[in-house]
C-alpha cells in the first residue's frame, strides 16, 4: 500500500485541506447548530462570498435555501438532492458524520467540475420542473375541487363569519382545521378555500382517514415501490402526498387517524418530505394541507388519542362551522338551494314550500345537518311531484317531532296534551282536503266543537 507523503499529522491535515481546497467541488461543513465551520475555496468563489467573514455564521445566513441544519437534525443522508442558488442549479450530497452513533457535523459536497456543467444541470432541472408543474395541471382534471363559495347556502351571521374566516386563509399556505358535526359542510369548506387559492389549477387530493384500513393507510399516504408487500402493484404507486404536489391534500376525518401513523404525519407536515414504503429515496412534495374532522379533538388529546404537536401543526387557521340548530334561518335558503339542484333550470325556480312546511323544517333539530335536510327534500319532491311542498310530503317522524314539544321543553303534560290535539286535528283536515264537516265527523265532535278548538290552538 503506498504511504501518504507527509507523516505528521498536523502536516497530514494540511494535505487534505490542499487537496479539498483545489477540487472542482463545492465542499461546505456544518456543525450540529447549523453553523459553518469550514468552505472550501471552489465553493466560495461560486457563491462570491468571503471565506473567514462566513464562518460561524449560520448556514441560512450565507446560502438561504440551505438543508444542511435540518439534516443536522433529522440526521438523514440527502444524496443527488437537486438545489437552486442564484438561478443556477446543481446537485448535491449531505451527508451526516456521526461519532460513536451520534450526529457531530454536516458534509455538503456541490457537483459540479466548471460553470458550464452547472448550467447544464440548471437547464435539465428547469425542464424537470416545468414537466411536473404540466403533469399535475392534467392531474388537477382528474382532481377538480367540485365547489367554489357560492356553493355554500345560508344568511346566518356564524355561517357568513365562517365563509369570512376560510376566504381570508385561501390567500395563505397555512394549514386549516375545519370542524363540525357531520354533514355540516366541512368538505365543500375545503373545496372552496382550494378553489379559490393560488393552488387551484393544481390537484385537490381527498384521503378520508377513517375510511382506508389501517394496515394500508402508510402506503395510501406515502405510496409504495415495487414489490414492498403481497399484492402491492408491480409498478409501485405514488401515494397521495406525491399526487398532491402543488396542490391541497385534504386529511378528512383526522381525528380517526392510527396513533402509530400521527407522528410519521407530523413528520412530512413538518418537512414536507417522505420515503415511499418500501422504498430508500428521500421524496419531498410541495402542498397545502387542509384537515377535518367532527370529533373532539380536544377530549381525544386528553386520553391520548391524538398527538398535542400534530394538532399545532393543523390548527393553522381553525375554521368551526355551526350545526344547523343553531343557525334556522339557514334551513329554508339550503332547501330552496337543493330544490334547484335537483330540478334544474326554471321548473326548480318555480317549486315553493308550503308555510307550514316551512315551519316544520325550521322547527326540527335535524341532527343530520345539511345531509339529512338534503334527503328530506329530495323525498318530498318525489312525494309533491315536484309541485309546491306541503307538511304531508315531509316525513312523518319529521312532522311529528317538529310539532311536539320536547320533554325539556315541556312545561306541563297539559302542553303535551295541547300540541298532541293540535297535531291530530291538523292531520285529520289535510286527510279531507280542508273540508270542516268531513273532519268533526272524523274526529267525532260537532263542528261548532271543531271551530272553537282550531281558534284556541291557532290552526289555520
Amino acid at each position: 500500500m503506498t504511504e501518504l507523503p507527509v507523516s505528521n499529522p498536523i502536516e497530514r491535515i494540511g494535505f487534505f485541506r490542499k487537496l479539498v481546497d483545489n477540487m472542482e467541488i463545492g465542499v461546505i461543513i456544518g456543525d450540529t447548530d447549523g453553523k459553518i465551520i469550514y468552505i472550501n475555496k471552489t465553493y466560495a468563489r461560486f457563491l462570491d462570498i468571503d471565506i473567514a467573514n462566513s464562518l460561524g455564521k449560520h448556514v441560512t445566513d450565507v446560502i438561504t435555501n440551505s438543508r444542511l441544519h435540518i439534516v443536522a437534525k433529522t440526521g438523514i443522508a440527502e444524496i443527488n438532492y437537486p438545489h437552486k442558488y442564484k438561478d443556477t442549479g446543481f446537485l448535491v450530497h449531505r451527508i451526516p458524520i456521526r461519532e460513536e452513533g451520534r450526529v457531530i457535523a454536516v458534509v455538503g459536497m456541490v457537483l459540479f467540475d466548471s460553470a458550464t456543467t452547472a448550467s447544464r444541470l440548471a437547464e435539465k432541472l428547469d425542464r424537470l420542473e416545468s414537466k411536473i408543474v404540466d403533469v399535475q395541471k392534467e392531474l388537477a382534471n382528474v382532481h377538480m375541487p367540485r365547489f367554489s363559495f357560492d356553493s355554500i347556502i345560508g344568511k346566518s351571521l356564524s355561517l357568513n363569519n365562517a365563509k369570512n374566516e376560510a376566504l381570508n386563509a385561501a390567500g395563505t399556505n397555512m394549514p386549516v382545521l375545519i370542524t363540525g358535526e357531520s354533514g355540516t359542510g366541512k368538505e365543500l369548506f375545503a373545496h372552496a378555500i382550494h378553489n379559490a387559492s393560488d393552488r387551484r389549477h393544481f390537484p385537490f387530493i381527498r384521503v378520508n382517514c377513517a375510511a382506508i384500513p389501517r394496515e394500508l393507510l402508510e402506503a395510501e399516504l406515502f405510496g409504495y415501490e415495487k414489490g414492498a408487500f403481497t399484492g402491492a402493484n408491480s409498478k409501485g404507486k405514488p401515494g397521495k402526498f406525491e399526487l398532491a404536489h402543488l396542490g391541497t391534500i385534504f386529511l378528512d376525518e383526522i381525528g380517526d387517524m392510527p396513533m402509530e401513523m400521527q407522528p410519521k404525519l407530523l413528520r412530512v407536515l413538518e418537512l414536507k418530505e417522505f420515503e415511499r414504503v418500501g422504498g430508500v429515496a428521500l421524496l419531498s412534495s410541495d402542498f397545502r394541507v387542509i384537515a377535518a374532522t367532527n370529533q373532539d379533538l380536544n377530549s381525544l388529546m386528553k386520553t391520548g388519542q391524538f398527538r398535542r404537536d400534530l394538532f399545532f401543526r393543523l390548527n393553522g387557521i381553525p375554521i368551526d362551522i355551526k350545526p344547523l340548530r343553531e343557525r334556522r334561518e339557514d334551513i329554508i335558503p339550503l332547501s330552496y338551494h337543493f330544490i334547484q339542484n335537483t330540478v334544474k333550470g326554471p321548473s326548480g325556480k318555480g317549486i315553493r314550500i308550503h308555510f307550514e312546511a316551512k315551519k316544520t323544517l325550521e322547527s326540527y333539530d335535524w341532527p343530520g345537518n345539511a345531509r339529512e335536510l338534503l334527503h328530506v327534500i329530495q323525498r318530498a319532491l318525489y312525494k309533491s311531484k315536484y309541485e309546491t311542498i306541503k307538511p304531508a310530503h315531509l316525513p312523518d317522524y319529521l312532522y311529528q317531532l317538529a310539532l311536539f314539544p320536547k320533554r325539556s321543553d315541556a312545561t306541563s303534560l297539559s302542553d303535551y296534551m295541547r300540541s298532541s290535539e293540535r297535531f291530530f286535528i291538523e292531520q285529520t283536515l289535510m286527510q279531507v282536503d280542508g273540508n270542516k264537516t268531513k273532519a268533526s265527523e272524523l274526529l267525532g265532535i260537532h263542528r261548532t266543537l271543531l271551530y272553537r278548538k282550531m281558534k284556541i290552538l291557532e290552526i289555520h
